[in-house]
């Protein structure tokens, strides 16, 4: 990505923070980038396709994050619990890091929804990919590992508007919270016989 494009994505990011997007303009995000209008439009066509860009830039972030997590030398079973908590507490960074662009995620949830499905793929395939590592190594004993990938993604995905919100939240440095998420995925909801 160009040095210019990356500048105008920044500047359009903290002015729809502080401004929200409606509130903004293509020329407030010229002006604020000390560059032309017609530069803004050589590399975006509209203002939502600035915006668009900006939530994208956004994910690229938590995908770094979570590669991390995938990169990291561990059981499976530490991989998906780190994975789980790392993932939740990177949106609701994202999200309230952005000030105004929070309203407009819970606004216009459709069309973050629109932006982030090569997202939701990525985090689906990251999901199984750990899931599959912990079969092959017996500590899961799974049947269907791409469906159980996918109900893990949109359980994950269920818990992000409350946590988000804060009314619901989840620590990976509180024991209990921790012993909840292992009993619920490791152990399921049957009592041990």
């Amino acid at each position: 990505m160009s040095k210019t494009r990356q500048t105008l994505i920044e500047v359009a990011r903290q002015l729809f923070a502080q401004q929200g997007v409606e509130n903004t303009t293509m020329s407030d995000i010229a002006k604020a980038s000390n560059k032309s209008r017609r530069t803004l439009y050589t590399y975006f066509e509209s203002k939502q396709d600035i915006y668009n860009a900006v939530i994208q830039s956004e994910l690229e972030s938590l995908y770094l994050q979570l590669e991390e997590v995938i990169k990291r030398k561990l059981p499976a079973d530490d991989k998906l619990m780190i994975f789980f908590f790392t993932r939740l507490e990177a949106i609701k960074d994202v999200v309230t890091r952005n000030g105004t662009l929070r309203a407009d995620f819970f606004r216009d949830i459709w069309l973050v929804e629109y932006v982030r499905k090569e997202f939701d793929r990525k985090e689906i395939a990251y999901l199984q990919d750990i899931l599959e590592e912990g079969v092959r190594t017996k500590i899961f004993e799974i049947t269907d590992v791409p469906k159980t990938a996918r109900i893990l993604h949109y359980a994950l995905k269920g818990l992000e508007v409350p946590v988000i919100r804060g009314v619901f939240s989840l620590n990976i440095n509180n024991k209990s919270d921790r012993d909840t998420i292992v009993n619920l995925i490791f152990r399921g909801l049957y009592r041990e016989k």
